[in-house]
């Protein structure tokens, strides 16, 4: 039952929060519409093919396009436990290149969190390997919900933070 309602609270978190985002909207036409889904131990995983329209050097996927995929997988884990995610840090290490048009799945877990900030790895792998590898810390932002006009302003900073 509760990891029914966090599945719920999964979709419902994403489609109230990022309706349009290039990396996990279904309904973005022009995203890569990643389908993130809660694993039993509390990470968030998806499956996913690039094309070379995502492609920095030819047949690899340009860098931005992989920190996007992990900025994604990280707050859709953080959207299943009920938090308004912002990326405060992420650190990404690129371990081998990742090829197009080749199934790769990219997963998330919460490594640790300190009030409203938490701490999260993720990898990218492919054909067995880990492609790349991932670190980002993250600040639970609730007043979100529900203002399309709010402006963030993070109180993060490295001085400040337990995690």
């Amino acid at each position: 039952m509760i990891m029914e309602a966090k599945k719920n609270k999964l979709t419902y978190m994403r489609k109230r929060l990022h309706p349009n985002c290039v990396v996990c909207s279904l309904s973005n036409t022009r995203g890569l519409q990643l389908k993130f889904d809660l694993c039993e131990d509390g990470s968030v995983a998806a499956n996913f093919e690039l094309e070379e329209t995502l492609e920095g050097y030819p047949g690899i996927p340009h860098g931005g396009v992989i920190s996007s995929v992990f900025d994604g997988v990280m707050g859709n884990c953080l959207f299943a436990q009920g938090c308004t995610p912002v990326t405060a840090m992420l650190n990404i290490r690129f371990r081998h290149p990742i090829a197009m048009h080749k199934d790769a799945t990219v997963s998330a877990r919460i490594v640790r969190s300190s009030n409203s900030v938490y701490v999260l790895q993720a990898e990218i792998t492919q054909n067995g390997q880990i492609k790349a590898t991932a670190e980002g810390k993250f600040v639970d932002h609730p007043n979100l919900i529900g203002n399309k006009d709010i402006v963030y302003e993070s109180s993060y900073t490295d001085d400040n933070s337990n995690c």
